[in-house]
């Protein structure tokens, strides 16, 4: 007599879990690769208007009083008033000289791509 085990799982068993886990992964691995790019635009966005708003603070604090804040001639100079001084890895300003109280258009570049802000510049 021949005695035959029952425990474990038949082929056709595990089949259907490959089958379920690749139908999974299909749906899974696109949604990740956009939530990363969503993610990566965002932040981008985020670190320009951090410094759109440092320049605007600066420009309002600087004007109040000369003692306080720093001077501000280009784009590059920005990301110093940002806390800690710098810009966060994998970022980097295009260099445009900014006037006196003027505003101009400054670009960031970040893992989300190029984006735009509004740097002002002052002057001792």
């Amino acid at each position: 007599m021949h005695n035959h085990s029952t425990d474990g799982f038949t082929i056709i068993e595990l089949i259907v879990v490959i089958v379920v886990i690749g139908i999974l992964a299909a749906i899974a691995i696109p949604r990740y690769i956009s939530l990363n790019s969503r993610a990566n635009t965002q932040s981008t966005n985020n670190v320009a208007a951090a410094l759109a708003a440092a320049s605007a603070a600066n420009f309002a604090a600087r004007t109040a009083n000369v003692a306080v804040g720093a001077t501000i001639t280009n784009c590059t100079g920005i990301p110093a008033l940002l806390p800690g001084a710098a810009l966060p890895a994998g970022y980097t300003v295009t260099s445009t000289a900014l006037s006196n109280g003027v505003g101009a258009n400054c670009t960031l570049t970040g893992p989300g791509g190029a984006v735009t802000f509004r740097g002002i510049g002052i002057t001792p």
